[in-house]
């Protein structure tokens, strides 16, 4: 489905174009046989109009002209104002060129008309939200989405839209809901995305102080899925609560279960939260503890993976504990020869801190021949974003859980 989402979007003009030919086509035959309001000869010379209108139209928009191909459909409207395809047509093609006024002014005209089907009207109505929603006037959006809703409630990129838009602006609750109700209708599971959405909300509970609703919100959201977010708010948890031997059994588990997030673990934990000082300042010396826990394991099963050693050396620089963070990095390089570019950056530095810096310059030759240059640490394997930020929902996309980590530098 997102190959399909992805070459119809590389193969917009192409699409619009065969889809004007089918609906002048589809207008000719229904109006040639419904044709005995009008002459035969005055019929046909709106045929022979609208035909080179629609074909040089549909030239304009292969070459990528929407200006001229606009004004073409502007031409059509006045020859033949009940072609409502034409209308749509010329309301979408204002809005992809940027012209959002222009385009919520066609599909404002089309619902106030009284000779329409419906469902014409239910899809104008769904146009002028798609017109709000690409203008950024977010509260008629939601409204004008809703209202498409309140007519037909199975419409899957309406409810679709409405998640993103309720994400978007954290408001999460609502999120929630139309996520549930996309599930009722949607082949696609909503599970992970639901279980992500009640994290968020467990967080500001957390941020709020309410410890007591942050976990009930958290165990709802294991219990729609087990996401990566959600363990790691638990292992938040089990450490606002001392329960440190809980922590670490959820922290091994983590780790083994998903190693490439090892990076990510403790940036994680390490985010600012509202509390008092007192429980701020017992919590990072329960962390601190985990930390240390973590850099004592030696479990061959996840230590294979770069992201643990990364974390390790990350954890132990941080603290200025540059030799150990040597040795360890050290002993990876010689038992992987195709390591990270990143591993390698972080070795020069630690041997510059050490004040190797024969071998830092050595090393950093060896680094440059190869290089790949990229833009950002983090990317989504969904869409392909880029950013230096953890980010659990993709900005671009809108996917959950799509981050994976950049091994170049």
């Amino acid at each position: 489905m997102d190959s399909i989402t992805l070459w119809a979007q590389d193969h917009t003009l192409a699409i619009i174009a065969i889809v004007l030919t089918l609906v002048f086509l589809y207008h000719y035959v229904i109006e040639k046989d419904s044709g005995i309001k009008l002459s035969k000869k005055y019929r046909n010379s709106i045929f022979e109009a609208q035909s080179k209108i629609f074909l040089n139209a549909t030239q304009h928009l292969i070459v990528g002209n929407k200006n001229l191909a606009i004004k073409e459909f502007l031409n059509a409207v006045d020859i033949n104002r009940e072609t409502i395809e034409t209308y749509f047509t010329l309301g979408g093609l204002f809005r992809s060129n940027g012209e959002i006024e222009k385009a919520i002014g066609i599909h404002r005209s089309l619902i106030a008309r009284d000779n329409i089907s419906e469902s014409t009207r239910l899809k104008a109505l769904h146009e002028l939200a798609i017109d709000f929603d690409k203008g950024g006037f977010i509260d008629k959006a939601i409204s004008t989405y809703e209202d498409v809703l309140k007519i037909n409630r199975d419409q899957t990129e309406v409810i679709l839209s409405l998640c993103r838009i309720h994400e978007d602006i954290e408001e999460w609750d609502k999120a929630y809901n139309y996520r549930l109700m996309l599930s009722k209708i949607s082949h696609d599971d909503q599970s992970e995305t639901i279980s992500h959405i009640l994290v968020q909300k467990a967080k500001n509970y957390l941020n709020s102080g309410n410890l007591s609703m942050c976990s009930d919100t958290l165990e709802d959201a294991l219990r729609h899925a087990p996401s990566v977010s959600a363990k790691i708010l638990k292992l938040r948890l089990y450490i606002l609560k001392t329960n440190m031997d809980d922590a670490k059994n959820l922290l091994l588990e983590l780790l083994k279960e998903h190693p490439m997030y090892a990076t990510f673990i403790f940036v994680s934990l390490e985010e600012p939260f509202k509390s008092s000082e007192a429980i701020i300042n017992d919590y990072v010396e329960k962390l601190a503890i985990l930390k240390e826990h973590f850099l004592n394991m030696n479990d061959t099963e996840f230590l294979s993976s770069p992201s643990v050693i990364l974390s390790k050396v990350r954890l132990l620089t941080k603290h200025d504990k540059y030799q150990d963070a040597y040795e360890i990095i050290k002993g990876w390089l010689k038992s992987d020869n195709d390591s990270s570019e990143v591993l390698k950056i972080e070795y020069i530095k630690i041997l510059i801190q050490l004040g190797r810096t024969t071998e830092a310059v050595e090393k950093t030759s060896e680094l440059l021949d190869g290089l790949h240059k990229s833009l950002a640490r983090h990317f989504c394997k969904q869409c392909g974003y880029n950013s230096d930020d953890i980010f659990w929902r993709c900005p671009q996309c809108h996917n959950w859980e799509t981050i994976q980590f950049r091994w170049k530098v």
